[in-house]
Parts: structure tokens; C-alpha cells; sequence
């Protein structure tokens, strides 16, 4: 086997595994909860046993954890106690929300915080890279429920930004923005220190030029290892943002099942956002492995 198509199929195999342990988990920690989907069913016993029934919840939980995982193979996540409906169709409604979010959100972050790190790295003594340092901390040590909030009440007051898409981007992005801002100036002040910088200045190269042509390709290998995680943590850790900006997306659907105490639609929402954060690491790994092919493991 071809080593790329071996070091793909070793990732996918892991990227399965933590779909697979993340879902499994937030199964077992909903069934833990006290009560289930029909604790506060106001119906006669005899109603409440019967659903119980149909959704298997009277049954022991390692033959209803052995039945869900039968189905889920073949990406069937059962029916949803709340919605009546099937699981996998709750999140094809869902999951392209969560995903337009998420890519408006990347974008945000990559457009800003790249060029805000280069900017505080090539002139740290100016008063523009000390407000944007400044700005990165803040955003950085403030929680995404109260950068939300934050932006909520600006938006009641001014009108902007407005709701919807853009304040749910801005309140996900900002703090991302934050962190590769930090990443990519420590990475950019390493660039900058480099032999071969400071060879093709000597040459005569302008500041600008060794900045944005030579030293960014440099810095920019931080950035990718950890372009995965960023992905798979925007895609899949937008929960209390969607909450909290009423998007309708996979965060949203979580909160909903948490709240009912919906078994297998909590199960299903932590497998596809698990599922993101797999492929975003994925992305990471090829990225980095056609950057540098050695950082392929020996077969």
C-alpha cells in the first residue's frame, strides 16, 4: 500500500475511534441522569410504559447501548423521544447550519488574527500592535458565553452586527482570532530570527518583502498544526454560541436533547460534532504530511 494512502487510512481509523468513544460517552453520561425522556410525561403509567417500551428504555442499558451501536453502524442514530422523528433526519436539518457558521467563523479568524500576529511581530513597538495584543488577551481570557452576550447587548443598542449569521460569526471567530493572533506572532518572531531572513535582508531585501515572502512561509507551519483542531473546535464547540444567538444549528439540537433528556438525539448531536473535530484533526495531519511527508509514522 502506498504510503500516503496508508497514512490516510491509519487517520481515518482514528478519526472512527473518537466518533465512536465521544458518542458513546455522552450515552452512558445521559443515561446516568436521573430520570429519562418520560419522567415528567403527565400521562397514565400504563401510556408512559408503553413509549417506554418503544423506544427501549425499559430495557437494561448494555442491551440498549448494544442496539444503538448495531444501528449507528450504518449511521442510523435511532428516533428522537422528543421530536418523534428520525435522529439522522434532526441533523441533516441541522448540520448544515452548524457548518455555514463554522466556515464564516474560520474564515473571521484566519483573516484577522493571521495578519493582526504578522503585524505584531514585524513591529512590536507600535501603538497598533500593542492595542491589537492588548485586544488578543481580552478576547482570549474572556469565556465565548460572555463574548456573546457582550456582542448581544452592543447589537440591542446600536443595531450592529446584525443578528443571525453575522453575530453568531463574530461571537464564535473573535476568540479564535485571539489565539492565532498569539500563535502566529511567536511563530513570526522565530521566522524573523531565522539565518535565511537575515541573509536576504543583507542582501537588500526591503523590510516588507522578507515579512510577507519570505518569513510568513516560515511561520505558517505553527499555524497548520493546528488549523485541524481550530476547524474541528469551531465546527463542533459552537454550542453555547448557537445557544446563546438562538442559530439554529447542531448546538441548538444538543441543548434541546440535554434539556429532555433525549437519549439518542444527544448521542447522535455528540457524534457529529466529534466527527467535525476527527475531520478537522485529519486535515491537520494531511496538511502537515504534504508540508513535511516526514512527519509520516513508519508503517
Amino acid at each position: 500500500m502506498r504510503p500516503a494512502v496508508l497514512f490516510v487510512v491509519r487517520r481515518a481509523l482514528r478519526a472512527s475511534l473518537l466518533v465512536f468513544a465521544v458518542s458513546s460517552a455522552v450515552l452512558l453520561l445521559v443515561h446516568l441522569a436521573p430520570g429519562d425522556a418520560f419522567s415528567a410525561v403527565q400521562a397514565d403509567p400504563e401510556t408512559v410504559a408503553a413509549e417506554r417500551a418503544r423506544f427501549g428504555l425499559d430495557r437494561p442499558f448494555v442491551a440498549q447501548y448494544a442496539a444503538w451501536l448495531r444501528r449507528a453502524v450504518v449511521l442510523d442514530f435511532g428516533e428522537s423521544t422528543r421530536f418523534h422523528r428520525p435522529v439522522t433526519a434532526l441533523l441533516g436539518e441541522r448540520i448544515g447550519n452548524t457548518v455555514q457558521l463554522g466556515a464564516a467563523a474560520l474564515v473571521l479568524a484566519l483573516g484577522i488574527g493571521l495578519p493582526a500576529g504578522v503585524l505584531t511581530a514585524s513591529a512590536p513597538r507600535r501603538a497598533q500592535s500593542r492595542i491589537v495584543r492588548a485586544a488578543s488577551l481580552l478576547l482570549i481570557a474572556t469565556p465565548p458565553l460572555v463574548t456573546a452576550l457582550v456582542l448581544l447587548l452592543l447589537e440591542s443598542r446600536t443595531g450592529w452586527p446584525p443578528r443571525g449569521l453575522p453575530l453568531a460569526a463574530l461571537a464564535l471567530g473573535l476568540p479564535i482570532a485571539a489565539a492565532l493572533e498569539r500563535l502566529q506572532s511567536r511563530a513570526m518572531d522565530d521566522a524573523l530570527a531565522d539565518p535565511c531572513i537575515t541573509a536576504a535582508r543583507a542582501r537588500g531585501v526591503s523590510r516588507a518583502r522578507a515579512v510577507w515572502v519570505h518569513a510568513l512561509p516560515l511561520a505558517l507551519k505553527p499555524v497548520l498544526g493546528v488549523l485541524g483542531i481550530v476547524i474541528g473546535t469551531v465546527l463542533s464547540g459552537s454550542f453555547i454560541v448557537e445557544y446563546v444567538t438562538t442559530w439554529p444549528g447542531i448546538g441548538t439540537l444538543m441543548y434541546d436533547a440535554l434539556v429532555a433528556r433525549d437519549l439518542f438525539l444527544a448521542a447522535g448531536c455528540a457524534a457529529a460534532g466529534s466527527l467535525f473535530l476527527a475531520l478537522g484533526l485529519l486535515v491537520t495531519d494531511l496538511a502537515l504530511w504534504l508540508v513535511d511527508p516526514r512527519t509520516q509514522e513508519p508503517a
